[in-house]
């Protein structure tokens, strides 16, 4: 053998046998906010490595300041990750990041009447997006190629927050949750809206319980490919979660309740996704803060729950990487007491294991208000 291909050999053989040991980095962003008590209050968006074999873990390696009164809170990317769209609760606009230019360049759109901006999502094909506004009760119906507000669609129930769109029906979802400022007048409803007109076609309460139930239906996302289509929804004050599957005899969805949390000493249920082969469902509880594993591969409407793994007081938004090894779980709702622990929670899924936790944040006094990574590792999780 010629001794010049030994190095090659060696180089092949540690990446077969310690695969870990040739990752370089997998890059996260964040934005976050100041705690609560800190003198001076800061806003910004953060890229830290979160590769647990890397020599910079856990270490900042931008920071983009946004101002201190934009209350940014969520991050969602477009279908094809060439922008992110930064929602925010104290003004009435979007920030969006060129993400196909480094460095980054930032935008601001305007949305007028559009108060708390909260969830975002787009066309099958990229070119409308649809922004819930907390405080205005409307979503609005956007241009995604040209980033403006086209119209508003007004609602029947007050608080919108979670928004799923599925173009091969023509339906939009949107939950009722609580009123922004203090949480109160809790919803219990989900409601059906013609996407492409805007017209309210129906309302389902999602509660087994007398009304007001206030169980603040949050998070609502449809599962990829299934047939027939099903969203599930989860309530956030209910601590349940819910299955609306589509009924084409009536061109409406029926809904029941699929899972209860509070057995499995869980509470506050909040966001949802799903792996590639879409037979398991992952979702976040914010008390104490647990990332729980479902198997939905036998029937979507009786998920088994394989396993509840810890994560932080809060534990909410969850990013996962392309290869699927690990899930980071950001650990923070709303500045909330007892809600903000202000760590990542790092998950070896293939393992099933935590292995790690970042506090790069919590250190300094910051918390986190959404997690997801640069498109280059990142997965949409059926988002």
């Amino acid at each position: 053998m010629n001794r010049s291909f030994y190095p090659v050999l060696i180089f092949l053989t540690v990446i077969l046998l310690y695969p870990p040991l040739v990752q370089a980095e997998i890059l996260a962003m964040l934005n976050y906010e100041s705690k609560p008590g800190n003198p001076t209050r800061q806003e910004g968006i953060t890229v830290i490595d979160v590769d647990p074999y890397s020599s910079t873990y856990g270490e900042t390696l931008m920071d983009i300041p946004l101002p201190h009164n934009l209350v940014a809170h969520h991050i969602f990317y477009n279908k094809d990750v060439t922008k992110a769209y930064v929602t925010a609760l104290g003004k009435s606009e979007l920030r969006i990041i060129d993400m196909t230019r480094f460095p980054y360049r930032m935008k601001t759109v305007d949305v007028p009447g559009c108060q708390q901006g909260e969830d975002l999502v787009f066309s099958d094909d990229n070119k409308r997006w649809y922004l819930t506004c907390m405080g205005s009760q409307r979503v609005i119906v956007g241009d995604a190629i040209a980033d403006k507000p086209l119209k508003a669609i007004d609602l029947p129930m007050p608080y919108p927050h979670g928004i799923a769109v599925h173009d091969g029906l023509d339906r939009l979802l949107v939950t009722s949750t609580v009123r922004p400022t203090d949480l109160g007048d809790a919803g219990e409803t989900i409601t059906v809206i013609e996407a492409s007109t805007g017209k309210v076609l129906s309302t389902h309460k999602v509660s087994t319980k007398p009304s007001p139930s206030r169980e603040a239906p949050v998070e609502v996302l449809f599962m990829p490919r299934s047939n027939p289509p099903v969203a599930y929804i989860t309530n956030m004050f209910g601590s349940t979660l819910w299955a609306a599957t589509w009924d084409s005899a009536s061109q409406d969805f029926a809904v029941q309740q699929v899972f209860d949390f509070v057995p499995h000493q869980a509470e506050m249920p909040l966001e949802m996704y799903f792996n590639e082969a879409v037979d398991r469902l992952y979702v976040t509880t914010a008390k104490p803060g647990s990332f729980h594993i479902f198997d939905i591969s036998h029937d979507p409407r009786k998920p088994k729950l394989l396993q509840t793994l810890p994560a932080g007081a809060g534990a909410h938004h969850v990013a996962f990487t392309k290869d699927w090894s690990y899930a980071y779980v950001q650990n923070a709702l709303l500045n909330l007491p007892g809600l903000s622990d202000g760590s990542l929670t790092v998950i070896d899924l293939q393992k099933r294991t935590v292995v790690g936790s970042i506090s790069t944040l919590k250190a300094k006094g910051l918390n986190p208000n959404c997690v997801v990574l640069l498109p280059e590792w990142n997965d949409p999780a059926g988002h």
